[in-house]
């Protein structure tokens, strides 16, 4: 297939000439990634003045959040949805996951360039655009991040799935809202949570990709000393200062086990067994569907379940398999991507 080239760059033009394999080095988001550098909240604040009563100044002078309050960040997420991608109406129900943008963004990013250099070749060398390319998002959340993403920067059509009704209701409530979302975003309830596939993909449907942020806790208490950990270290990176500057505009209750800053049902942050036994499953349920998705891709959150996943992954008979490595500052991840053979090809 020959996809048209993209219309539409939204990373600033001196990000334009890098390439994803300078940003990983550099520990950069994706060249495309409209999210680089730091947050302009004068211009956020622009696309949405409710911004203005969560900012705050740090010690050198410049504006920003407390990322440890949830509400802060439920609000800049709001604000750059409106003005990046634009998306004017989006809001979640109090203690459902608020995913950092410009991380999930990356994912989307990446997944573009490896439809660009497989299945979707064109003489531009340019990520396919359109909706000829229907992506599926697995657990998508209250948030409905990648189709967002992904839709309004290339154009892509989604159909979306979870397996929580509340989550399934408000991803459907922000399509549906957004005019631009709305023919774009189709979100199913998966009725099994056993299932993953199963459900969601019908006999007629073709994907040209699958995206999925697993659960990747074992249990909620994993869950909560991860949130833990986190708190610890927004603090730590944070100069001595600052933290006692954010300190004045937080409540006591603000704590990792009261306060999750991005928050998360139990759905979205654990599930039996964890990461591993949830991708696991679905490495497993995607040979079945091997005719009906052109790649699988997920966020592998821990590092050490990479090698399990790939030997199993080889057991399966994969036709090709790829770790692509992502980098955000300090933080790195990857993504799994997998492909079978199909009778067409």
């Amino acid at each position: 297939m020959t996809s048209k080239p993209m219309t539409r760059n939204p990373a600033n033009s001196k990000h334009r000439n890098r390439s994803p394999a300078t940003a990983k080095k550099l520990g950069q988001l994706h060249p495309r990634n409209p999210h680089q550098g730091r947050y302009d909240f004068a211009v956020l604040t622009r696309a949405l003045p409710e911004l203005a009563e969560h900012t705050i100044t740090n010690p050198k002078g410049e504006p920003t959040i407390n990322f440890s309050d949830h509400q802060a960040v439920r609000v800049l997420n709001k604000a750059l949805l409106a003005n990046y991608y634009g998306v004017k109406f989006w809001d979640i129900p109090d203690g459902y996951l608020c995913p950092p943008i410009p991380g999930r963004a990356d994912y989307i990013h990446y997944i573009a360039d490896l439809l660009a250099q497989t299945t979707h070749v064109n003489a531009d060398n340019t990520p396919p655009t359109g909706k000829d390319i229907h992506a599926l998002d697995i657990g998508t959340g209250a948030s409905a991040i990648y189709p967002i993403v992904g839709s309004q920067s290339y154009g892509w059509r989604f159909t979306a799935s979870d397996i929580d009704p509340v989550s399934v209701n408000t991803a459907t409530l922000i399509c549906d809202a957004n005019p631009k979302l709305k023919s774009a975003v189709k979100v199913k309830l998966q009725p099994e949570p056993k299932f993953i596939f199963k459900n969601i993909i019908g006999r007629q449907d073709y994907f040209d990709v699958v995206v999925c942020n697993p659960p990747f806790h074992a249990s909620l208490e994993e869950a909560m000393e991860a949130n833990s950990r986190k708190q610890h270290n927004l603090q730590r990176h944070r100069g001595k200062n600052e933290s006692e500057q954010i300190s004045r505009h937080s409540t006591k209750s603000d704590n990792a086990a009261q306060n999750l800053n991005f928050g998360g049902q139990h759905k979205e942050l654990w599930s039996e067994g964890g990461e591993i036994a949830f991708l696991t499953k679905m490495a497993k349920e995607s040979q079945s569907y091997a005719e009906h998705v052109g790649w699988f891709t997920t966020l592998v959150s821990k590092s050490e379940n990479v090698k399990p996943l790939q030997l199993l992954l080889k057991q399966l008979n994969v036709a090709q398999m790829r770790i692509i490595e992502m980098s955000q500052g300090q933080k790195s991840t990857r993504v799994l991507a997998w492909r079978f053979d199909t009778d067409e090809e």
